[in-house]
């Protein structure tokens, strides 16, 4: 009998290196599962999306959404160094700034300061400049607006820019159209 159990898995050994294609079909089982686990990847980075946005839409429905941006044009009169934005007197943003952000808003760049809610009304904002003004001194400047906030989200863009006329860095507010 054990004679017998010998010539049966010699048998296979010698079926074995004259089949390669068996050998073969264990490593092509292993592909689609990979490709499985690879499509579960995507599919669950996607639901991972999905979920964030509707968040973002549950904390800040459109109707009450307000955001605030800020851009810099040129920076010859004024090198930021930092920002605090203000609503109704209330601290809601701050930023410090590396030079590396600084040139990346100098070369167009704009950065999201301020995503938030607000009730119907009007409200103020003010935003607090703090840097390097013109011949190289301490330079802090604030800038306010009053927005009238309506059921419509709001958009605003706070813009540093030189003007020539005065050698002076001037704040301003653009809302922006949806």
């Amino acid at each position: 009998m054990l004679a017998s159990g010998v010539a049966f898995a010699a048998d296979l050994e010698v079926e074995d290196a004259l089949n390669p294609v068996a050998n073969e079909v264990d490593n092509t089982a292993i592909t689609p599962l990979s490709e499985e686990v690879e499509d579960l990847k995507k599919a669950a980075l996607e639901l991972n999306r999905d979920l964030l946005i509707l968040e973002e839409e549950l904390l800040f429905p459109a109707n009450t959404q307000v955001m605030v941006f800020l851009s810099v044009d040129t920076g010859t009169f004024f090198r930021l160094d930092a920002v605090k934005l203000s609503l109704d007197d209330k601290l809601v943003a701050s930023h410090l700034y590396t030079p590396r952000q600084n040139d990346a808003l100098v070369r167009g760049g704009i950065q999201r300061l301020y995503v938030g809610n607000l009730k119907t009304g009007e409200h103020q904002i003010t935003a607090v400049f703090t840097g390097i003004g013109p011949d190289s001194r301490e330079y802090k400047r604030a800038a306010t607006v009053l927005i009238d906030k309506t059921d419509e989200p709001k958009m605003l863009e706070i813009r540093v820019q030189d003007s020539t006329e005065n050698m002076q860095p001037e704040f301003d507010f653009k809302e922006w159209e949806l």
